[in-house]
């Protein structure tokens, strides 16, 4: 998801419904640069990282008790895959309002949508600072979303108010911690790691979210979340292109911050020689700590 600043008309439109009521966050801190930009490729990137992804975050959300019939809000939707997994547990009796500040991404996830024939997901174009107020949702998710907001406390304060008591809310957050200490045997591989990680860190992006999101559920007003870690395992060359893919789109920033490229030698020939790497070990790589954390607003 991408940001911009908190300064339009609170005005969205939910399920073809014009909403005027929603629920400004007021904050002064300085908004993170989104490091992975919203082209073409970073949208082809997402899908099929989201591919991989599917069954971790699909186990997650069924483990928080996301079912059939409920209403799900999808925050920070990108091109659709939460949004679109969600649909698929709550059926045709539930619904799914994905949010999505980004037009040309909104516009691709509704084609994605069509395409897969799903009539329960709904997008709207909003900021975060400017949720969709109303009729009052069974859950609220997201993936990879607060890790990029400059004050993800008060959105998730924010949040917990559209859901009805009892209801769900669940996060997919990332640690980086685990990933790059195991990435450290290869040295390519963890060259690239490294890299990715310094570009999210000097963006202004929390590579550290998924542990403390058992804060900042407390401090949100949500009782202590439920919580777990998981970590992608692979070895074939979808798996292991993951790091050069993510440079890629992170490329415009490691230039920003003057960022060394050298220790990767020829970009174009880097997804290549990693998967040869990763190869001559005879083993698997990981990808970042995928961690959840879900709890149920309190019923009083």
């Amino acid at each position: 998801m991408h940001h911009r600043k908190r300064n339009r008309r609170p005005f969205v439109t939910v399920a073809g419904t014009s909403v005027v009521q929603s629920l400004p966050i007021m904050t002064t801190k300085p908004a993170p640069t989104y490091a992975l930009g919203g082209t073409s490729a970073e949208h082809e990137r997402l899908i099929r990282q989201a591919a991989r992804l599917a069954p971790f975050t699909e186990r997650f959300f069924r483990d928080a008790g996301i079912g059939p019939g409920q209403r799900v809000l999808d925050l920070g939707s990108g091109v659709g895959d939460v949004a679109m997994l969600a649909a698929r547990l709550v059926g045709p009796s539930g619904e799914v309002v994905g949010v999505e500040r980004d037009a040309g991404t909104i516009a691709r996830a509704r084609t994605r949508v069509a395409e897969a024939g799903l009539h329960n997901v709904r997008f709207t174009q909003s900021d975060v600072s400017q949720l969709p107020g109303g009729k009052p949702f069974d859950a609220v998710v997201g993936r990879f979303i607060l890790m990029f907001l400059p004050d993800p406390l008060a959105v998730l304060r924010s949040l917990s108010q559209l859901v009805r008591p009892g209801g769900v809310v669940a996060f997919h957050e990332l640690s980086w911690a685990p990933f790059l200490l195991l990435a450290k045997r290869l040295p390519l591989w963890s060259a690239g790691a490294s890299l990715a990680h310094e570009a999210f860190r000097h963006s202004g992006a929390n590579t550290e979210m998924g542990f403390a999101l058992y804060q900042i559920f407390q401090d949100a007003g949500l009782p202590a979340p439920t919580m777990s870690l998981e970590m992608p395992l692979g070895s074939d060359s979808e798996f292991t292109r993951w790091v050069p893919d993510v440079l890629g789109s992170l490329l415009p920033l490691v230039h920003r911050f003057k960022l060394p490229l050298e220790p990767l030698g020829d970009l174009n020939t880097l997804p290549e020689r990693i998967h040869a790497e990763i190869a001559a070990s005879n083993s698997v790589v990981t990808w970042m700590a995928l961690v959840g954390a879900w709890s149920r607003k309190p019923v009083s």
